[in-house]
């Protein structure tokens, strides 16, 4: 454990096996920090938070802080981050409230770049990238595998499926399904996240299924529940069609359109 001379631990901190802290960073009280992660100079993290193991946060970070919500009264909520994420230059990463569940959760293997925010009781998945100032506001949904371009935003309590790929200066204002491409602000659908699946591995027949399901959805002017219908053949067949369904399930806001 490196923990430099000038940096700040107050004594309700636990931290892991072999981590290390850099100049000036503040550690507070109620914040556990796993094995092999590295905090860099002038960090802040506050807490109830707990972080997990093999994370990086780079200077003037600011993890676990009390949200920005007006309804915030000081209520003991809580940030969880999972494994192996990076944490960039001046990211903000804010505690939940109790008008959810309390709880801000992130999951592993994130990317979140220079000055990105997760607001309050945001639950994002695995293996996100949020480009430079890209932010979603409270209550934000986002799943695994999702690319937020520079400067986009989501809008709160909307959600973001699987694979999704969030196009530059884009707001997203309701729901985007799995798979699918945005760009503008309000967010449109422009196509199917093609070349994200194939490098993830999809097959050529099942890209091909989602791609038939966007036009299903999108552009043959079908009422969602005709639309649905319509893709009840194609999910017998292939995950990705039925993922996009069950998504479409449980939408609140509805789908951007």
């Amino acid at each position: 454990m490196a923990i430099h001379p000038t940096a700040i631990i107050e004594s309700g901190a636990r931290l892991g096996e072999n981590v290390s802290v850099g100049p000036y960073s503040y550690i507070g009280n109620d914040v556990i920090i796993g094995d092999n992660c590295k905090i860099e100079s002038h960090v802040v993290i506050k807490g109830p938070s707990e972080i997990g193991s093999g994370n990086h946060i780079f200077q003037f970070a600011s993890v676990g802080e009390a949200c920005q919500d007006k309804k915030y009264k000081d209520e003991p909520t809580k940030l969880i981050i999972g494994d192996n994420n990076v944490i960039r230059e001046c990211a903000t990463i804010h505690r939940g409230t109790i008008q959810d569940e309390g709880i801000t959760r992130i999951g592993s293997n994130n990317l979140f770049m220079a000055y990105t925010h997760v607001a309050h009781d945001a639950v994002i998945g695995s293996n996100v990238i949020f480009a430079n100032n890209a932010s979603v506001a409270g209550h934000v949904h986002i799943g695994d595998w999702v690319i937020l371009a520079g400067n986009s935003g989501v809008h709160q309590f909307c959600k973001v499926g699987s694979h999704a790929f969030i196009g530059m200066y884009s707001g997203v204002n309701q729901d985007v399904p799995p798979f699918v491409t945005t760009t503008g602000t309000p967010a449109r659908p422009v196509a199917i996240n093609t070349e994200g699946l194939k490098r993830r591995g999809f097959e050529s027949d099942e890209i091909m299924a989602t791609r038939r399901a966007y036009k299903t959805l999108f552009r043959k002017g079908l009422r969602l529940e005709d639309a649905l219908e319509a893709l009840k053949e194609d999910a017998s067949e292939f995950a990705a069609v039925q993922q996009m369904i069950d998504f479409i399930a449980t939408s609140n806001r509805g789908l951007i359109r």
